[in-house]
Formats: structure tokens, C-alpha cells, sequence
């Protein structure tokens, strides 16, 4: 009993200082959304497709044990991908303004579970450059992999191309303005709870019964203004009357 007492009590607090909740939510969320849209620089990304060439030997059987070492080979082809080997060449062929700690950070090399195809996406604020860099990643990788591994497997499935209307991958306006909206919830409700923690007015008949600690035995009701207007009004005519009344009987 006591805890729905306290739950009733919660939400009642909660709608009294519904109004301040609420302006954090939409403050919060539209800044985030502001933000997101005029002072983010949009982020554009280009992906090319690398498919590494199953080559099978006669008389070898492909056991669980040779998938495996497939699958495992592939996890080692992506590390190479974002290694100075490629990367510093990638650098010094499309004479980059940017250093190996930059290049790597735009660059995310990803593969399907039990595939063999590679996806190179290279992020960055110009389209152009993006689509550019990621297919020559993709063809110094090819170029290096057979004088790093004295194996010649790779093929490129799919090239990286410029669109003709290229739509940013960040900044996220959607989810920005939610989490923005998620933030402001938060804030409104944590001061909403900050400040009925320090207020001690009293606003009702509950809160001097807590103060108190005695109960209630009966309540005083205001009267409303066109009661207390009529009652007025009917005062003075009485009044008015028995002053009349008593100028007559005088004279």
C-alpha cells in the first residue's frame, strides 16, 4: 500500500512540474538537431568490394580445419589492409594531406560471417575523395598481397563510384535529435526531482498532515468569487434596510 501511495505521489510530482520537463525535452532536442544540421560537417562514404579467390589445391580435401584456416587468412588480409603498407602508399600515390593515424581513422574494413568477400568503406567530408581513396586502397592492397604473401588471389568484385546526388552518413540528424530528446528528459526530470527535494512550501491539506504529523479533522473551503460578491451584496441591503428602518422609528 505504501508503495502505491509513494508511486501516486511521484506521478503527481511529475505532473506538476510537467511544464519544465517538457521545455527541457524540446530545448534539448532541438538544439541537438540544430547543431546536427548547420554546424556538423556532413560525413560522405565510399565502399568497394574485395573477394578473395578460393584456390584449391588437387588432391586436397576441404575439411572444417581448411575452411577455418580460410576464414582466418581473411582476418589477416584486413589487418593488412589499414597496415603502413598499404596505407602509406595509399598516402604518397594520391599525395594525401593527411598523415597514418587519419587515413586509418576514416577507413573500416568489414567481411560477412563465413564470406569471403571483404568491404572497404572509407569515410570522409568530400565524396569525391572518398569514392578516390577507397578504390586505390583496394588496388595497392591487390598490388602488395602477393609480395607481402607470395600469393595472388584477390580480385576486386566491386569499385567504389561517385554519386550523382551523395548523401551524407553523418552526422545522424534523427538520432541526434533523440538522444538530444533522451538528455532533456533526464535533465528536466533529475531538476524536477532537485527541486521538490528543497521545497518546503506547503500546497496542500497532505503536505501539512506530513509537516504535522497529525491527521485532518475537516477542511475549510474557499468560497468562490460570485458567491462572495452575491453575499456582499445581500449584507448591505439588509443593512441598508434596518438603518432605514431605524431613521423612520427615530423621526
Amino acid at each position: 500500500m505504501e508503495d502505491t501511495i509513494d508511486f501516486r505521489q511521484l506521478a503527481k510530482m511529475l505532473y506538476r512540474r510537467l511544464f519544465l520537463i517538457l521545455s527541457f525535452v524540446i530545448i534539448a532536442g532541438g538544439l541537438a538537431a540544430l547543431i546536427s544540421v548547420f554546424f556538423m560537417k556532413p560525413i560522405y562514404a565510399a565502399e568497394t568490394q574485395l573477394l578473395i579467390n578460393e584456390k584449391k589445391i588437387e588432391g586436397e580435401d576441404r575439411s572444417p580445419e581448411t575452411f577455418e584456416r580460410d576464414l582466418q587468412l581473411i582476418n589477416t588480409y584486413n589487418i593488412i589492409i589499414k597496415s603502413p603498407a598499404v596505407i602509406d602508399v595509399v598516402i604518397a600515390d594520391l599525395q594525401l594531406e593527411m598523415d597514418f593515424e587519419t587515413l586509418v581513422s576514416k577507413i573500416s574494413v568489414t567481411n560477412e560471417e563465413n564470406s569471403r568477400v571483404v568491404n572497404i568503406q572509407v569515410e570522409d567530408e568530400d565524396p569525391e575523395q572518398a569514392v578516390i581513396i577507397a578504390n586505390s586502397i583496394a588496388e595497392v592492397f591487390k598490388a602488395e598481397i602477393p609480395l607481402l604473401m607470395s600469393i595472388d588471389n584477390i580480385n576486386i568484385l566491386s569499385v567504389a563510384k561517385m554519386s550523382e546526388n551523395p548523401i551524407p552518413v553523418k552526422p545522424n540528424v534523427i538520432l541526434n535529435s533523440v538522444i538530444g530528446v533522451f538528455v532533456g528528459l533526464l535533465v528536466g526530470v533529475g531538476l524536477a526531482f532537485f527541486i521538490e527535494t528543497f521545497d518546503s512550501t506547503i500546497k496542500g491539506e497532505e503536505d501539512v498532515e506530513e509537516f504535522l504529523q497529525l491527521p485532518i479533522l475537516g477542511l475549510i473551503s474557499s468560497i468562490p468569487k460570485e458567491m462572495d460578491i452575491n453575499f456582499s451584496e445581500n449584507s448591505y441591503m439588509k443593512s441598508g434596510r434596518r438603518i432605514g428602518d431605524g431613521k423612520k422609528e427615530i423621526e
